[in-house]
């Protein structure tokens, strides 16, 4: 008996997983930046960056509501040469102690959750269209929130410990989950079904059959 021909592809899978990224990735850069400037406190925000800042996207610690700065301090006042540092760059500097106080904006956390969850939506769609079988959602949708994790993991140098990033993720994930697979088995479903005409023959319907199995 011959061997049955195998579906392993690894080209194309890593392919898969490097759009999926990028286009989870593209749609958090186009949701962040204007609701940020829209509706963030807008000194702490340019203190850190802007609302453009990667780390908006890529720092945990901004969805968490925690401060992301780092630097000499003066009991509790800030030095004014220090500077704001993020992904170990330095994005902020030259505010004087009227300006930002260092207190974090938790705003900013909440429009950060938001888009995750918006983008959640969109990767619906990107497995949907991407990776189109249901049985193999569950896996790319998990390397997905495991790439995420190991990136944001990397740019803050600090595993996240926030149990609001971890709800927002895991929810963002299950709704993704479920929701594409149903989809994906939707589609087989229609797809597999063939419409016979009215006029076909009892043979010629079995002869179909038999070619299908």
């Amino acid at each position: 008996m011959a061997p049955r021909p195998s579906n392993w592809d690894p080209l194309l899978i890593v392919s898969q997983i490097v759009s999926l990224q990028t286009l989870h990735y593209l749609t958090l850069s186009v949701l962040i930046p204007p609701l940020l400037s829209l509706f963030a406190e807008p000194n702490s925000l340019h203190y850190e960056g802007g609302a453009a800042n990667v780390g908006m996207v890529m720092d945990w610690r901004e969805m968490a509501g925690r401060p992301t700065v780092r630097g000499m301090q003066g009991g509790e006042r800030w030095s004014l040469y220090t500077g704001a540092w993020s992904g170990g760059k330095r994005v902020g500097y030259g505010f004087r102690e009227d300006q930002w106080d260092g207190r974090t904006d938790p705003m900013r956390g909440w429009i950060i959750a938001f888009c995750w969850m918006v983008a959640s939506g969109a990767d619906i769609y990107y497995l949907y269209t991407v990776v189109r079988r249901p049985r193999l959602i569950l896996d790319f949708a998990l390397t997905l929130v495991f790439n995420h994790l190991v990136l944001t993991t990397y740019y803050s140098a600090s595993l996240p410990s926030s149990l609001f990033f971890w709800l927002v993720i895991l929810a963002c994930s299950v709704v993704t989950v479920i929701i594409a697979e149903q989809l994906c088995v939707k589609r087989e479903m229609t797809d597999g079904l063939s419409v016979v005409p009215l006029n076909t023959e009892p043979e010629e319907m079995e002869m179909g059959i038999s070619r299908m199995d």
